[in-house]
This record gives structure tokens, C-alpha cells and sequence, in this order.
């Protein structure tokens, strides 16, 4: 021998250092997969909007919020069920009337819908 180390590689050694680098990949894979709700933040999902000009004094507001820890509309709170659906009826005043929905995480980012109503009731033709 020549003083220099010679060190045995086998199949086993391989299929070992393989099967740890696919394991510890699978880890990371697995957290940066879970982190996607932690960095998408709170996120409103309006289903059914109502048209913009109403002729009715009241319009429902519903959909899904995700990631939230809590949610106004127009600064007044709203509950979502276990799923994150809510709906929230909405007294429109006559003429421009706008809705904010606003929605907050736990660790106070913040993201908001608007929407603008206009209210025009309909006249009654009186003799």
C-alpha cells in the first residue's frame, strides 16, 4: 500500500445516500408545500355577485374566505362556518352605496373586496 485510503463503494452505500437525498427531499417538498397558506395570506372569494344597479334596498353578499382570523363587512364583523363560506345580507341606501369586505390573518396582513352599489328604487305611477 501507498499510504493513500481507499474506500470501498458498494450498492448498499449507494442505495443508502439515494434513499436518505429522496427522503430529505421529500421533506422539504412536503413544508414549502404546507407554507403555501402562511405565504398566500387571507384570501376573499365573492360567489354570485349581485349586478351594481339594484332595484331592491337590500343585496346579499357571500362567498369564501380562507386564512383568516377575521372578516368586516363595512366595519361590521361576519362569520364564516368550519368550510370559510359566509353570506351577509347588505342594506343599500338610496343613490351610491359601497361595500368593503375586509378580511384579516394571524399575523395582520390584510386584504380587502370593494364593491359599488347604486340603488334606484323603482316609482310608483300614482293617479
Amino acid at each position: 500500500m501507498n499510504g493513500l485510503d481507499t474506500t470501498r463503494v458498494t450498492a448498499r452505500t449507494v442505495l443508502t445516500y439515494l434513499l436518505v437525498l429522496i427522503g430529505v427531499g421529500c421533506l422539504v417538498a412536503y413544508v414549502a408545500f404546507q407554507a403555501r397558506f402562511l405565504i398566500a395570506g387571507p384570501q376573499i372569494i365573492l360567489q354570485n355577485e349581485p349586478a351594481s344597479v339594484q332595484n331592491s334596498p337590500t343585496v346579499t353578499l357571500s362567498g369564501t374566505a380562507r386564512n383568516i382570523t377575521r372578516m368586516t363587512l363595512n366595519d361590521r364583523q361576519v362569520f364564516t362556518d368550519q368550510t370559510g363560506y359566509f353570506s351577509e345580507a347588505f342594506v343599500l341606501e338610496n343613490g351610491y352605496t359601497i361595500a368593503t369586505i375586509k378580511a384579516v390573518d394571524r399575523y395582520g396582513r390584510e386584504t380587502e373586496v370593494v364593491r359599488s352599489f347604486v340603488y334606484t328604487p323603482l316609482s310608483r305611477n300614482l293617479p
